[in-house]
């Protein structure tokens, strides 16, 4: 291949990742925030006292995600997902907006979620058969 062609197509790669990079940069932090949470449908809410869980699902993946009921600083959060059968899936920190998300490809078998924000937390039982 031509040295010419190379360079070429490299500049243009590399105008594209400079690109997004401004773009992302951009962005309002609600936007951001928005960008980071999970992709499907909302399939369920399981509400706890100081927050809720988020289930959503696409394509046979299901996602989920915690949120605090009241917003604030950081504050210790968990969120659990596991499709019968597997290992469950965490993500637990301190986190301002929210914990997760996480995703299992569930296919059509059943998921069970778990959530924590502070002091409360909930566990569901096999949800989604």
């Amino acid at each position: 291949m031509d040295r010419g062609v190379t360079r070429r197509r490299l500049a243009a790669g590399l105008a594209v990742l400079a690109g997004s990079g401004l773009f992302a940069l951009a962005l309002p932090a609600s936007a951001q925030a928005a960008a980071s949470t999970c992709a499907g449908h909302q399939v369920r809410t399981v509400p706890f006292a100081t927050g809720a869980v988020r289930v959503y699902k696409r394509d046979g993946y299901v996602c989920v995600l915690t949120v605090p009921k009241k917003p604030g600083g950081r504050r210790l959060m968990s969120v659990s997902v596991q499709a019968r059968g597997n290992r469950p899936v965490t993500d637990t920190g301190r986190y301002s907006s929210h914990a997760g998300p996480v995703t299992v490809h569930a296919g059509h078998r059943c998921v069970r979620v778990s959530g924590a924000v502070g002091t409360g937390s909930v566990h569901s039982g096999w949800i989604l058969c």
